[in-house]
């Protein structure tokens, strides 16, 4: 069963008058469709990449501040180096570490000491 409906209507891509036959349809032709289709998904990616960086953590310096002993982790945040430059320096015997278990920890007088001497 076929109607005979003949709708005029705007294309949401491109803004041109066509006459539609459905009532569903929102463009005047598959090129269109197809246009507005990759710009729709263009625009999902890039706020999937926003996200993420809005959701940033915060660097808390008062925190780390009433340690007495430091992470790896929170060295590198104080320092602002990275892990392995942490290690090196253990390594080398720069910065004093002691393990516990699988954990390396600092205490944090050896790290202001490197500053004081």
């Amino acid at each position: 069963m076929s109607s005979k409906i003949e709708i005029t209507k705007v294309c949401q891509h491109c803004g041109n008058d066509f006459i539609a036959k459905t009532t569903v349809t929102k463009f005047c032709n598959q090129k269109c469709a197809a246009k507005n289709y990759k710009q729709r998904k263009k625009t999902e990616k890039l706020n999937e990449v926003k996200t993420p960086t809005i959701q940033k953590t915060d660097f808390n310096l008062a925190q780390i501040n009433d340690k007495e002993y430091l992470s790896i982790a929170d060295t590198c945040q104080l320092l602002g180096a990275s892990r392995m430059t942490i290690y090196r320096n253990i390594k080398n015997g720069t910065i004093k570490a002691a393990k516990l278990g699988k954990r390396t920890i600092i205490k944090k007088s050896n790290i202001e000491k490197l500053f004081t001497s």
